[in-house]
């Protein structure tokens, strides 16, 4: 099946909208009470980009010494003296330069993998929960994947918000990290709003029609990754999660999900599914690749034929 995608050419009730300056809030607050998940990543690209820095100084400060050991033992004494010399300053420069360049390169892959994890996902936490037209009706909710609860402690501010008596449902595959959330959710003041247990996303422990919103942040990506992420076995995985979310939200309910990578097999899979109001916001960069944020909405019956899928260029 072709993947059809028209611009959006008029008012939605589920509007992407860009969170306002109320929303906004410093990365060190964020950062202190989330932390970060995947650190590991994070420092080792810090390490990797300091060791590439340190080998660019050591370039620029021995380059003498580096091009009489070129011109010594890398195939230039065979040449003349002149060119010899010409020949190993080109190539312990060009060594430099690429060491150095390197360096950059991963200080910049450090610091967007930071923004990504804590700034920016909570700003697209904010976005997505800026998606749901009226939180006041909403008496149920599941974030999938929660992680530590940026996303789901925006989903339970947002019914605090409103004044709704609803509840918002964190599922994690860890135990460990469904505990650390319901603590973020205490600083967040939020507690009251939120629960969290322990589940395959793959088949969620909740039965049909049960959410009134489905939200994830980041996840459905990683789902099917022991398998390689561009495998079918991957992808029908990925597909199981997409079905679940389904299955689990009550009829006019709405999903939103933002990943990495593999959204055109989203839309096209909620095509297959009959779902509505199939939305896709414009690019975002985070962790280095590409990510939209997809939303749409379940019919309140089956309804024959693929829906279309709207281009939010206001996002």
């Amino acid at each position: 099946m072709s993947l059809a995608i028209k611009p959006h050419l008029h008012h939605h009730n589920h509007r992407m909208q860009k969170p306002t300056s109320t929303n906004s809030r410093d990365w060190t607050q964020i950062y202190t009470i989330y932390g970060m998940e995947q650190w590991q990543t994070f420092l080792f690209l810090i390490f990797q980009a300091i060791l590439f820095s340190v080998l660019s100084i050591l370039f620029l400060l021995y380059f003498q010494p580096i091009c009489q050991f070129l011109d010594t033992f890398f195939l230039f004494t065979h040449t003349s003296s002149t060119g010899g010399g010409s020949a190993a300053r080109f190539a312990a420069g060009f060594i430099g330069c690429v060491t150095a360049l390197s360096a950059v390169c991963l200080f910049f892959a450090a610091g967007n993998f930071f923004y990504s994890a804590v700034g920016l996902h909570y700003e697209m936490a904010q976005r997505i929960v800026s998606c749901v037209n009226d939180w006041s009706t909403v008496k149920v909710a599941l974030d999938i994947g929660c992680g530590r609860g940026i996303l789901l402690n925006a989903v339970a501010t947002q019914l605090k918000k409103t004044g709704s008596s609803g509840r918002v449902v964190g599922l994690d595959r860890s135990k460990r990290t469904t505990l650390s959330t319901l603590r973020t959710a205490n600083m967040e003041g939020v507690g009251e709003y939120v629960t969290c247990r322990e589940g395959d996303v793959r088949s969620l422990p909740f039965g049909d029609n049960y959410f009134d919103v489905v939200v994830s942040a980041t996840f459905v990506h990683t789902v099917g990754k022991e398998y390689g992420h561009r495998t079918v076995e991957a992808a029908a995985e990925r597909m199981r999660v997409l079905g679940e979310m389904v299955r689990v939200l009550k009829p006019c309910g709405v999903g939103v999900l933002w990943d990495l990578l593999h959204v055109p097999e989203y839309v096209r899979r909620l095509q297959e599914l009959k779902m509505e109001d199939i939305r896709v916001s414009e690019r975002v960069t985070a962790f280095m690749v590409s990510s939209h944020i997809v939303s749409f909405r379940k019919p309140s019956q089956h309804i024959l034929g693929a829906g279309e899928v709207r281009l939010d260029w206001r996002f």
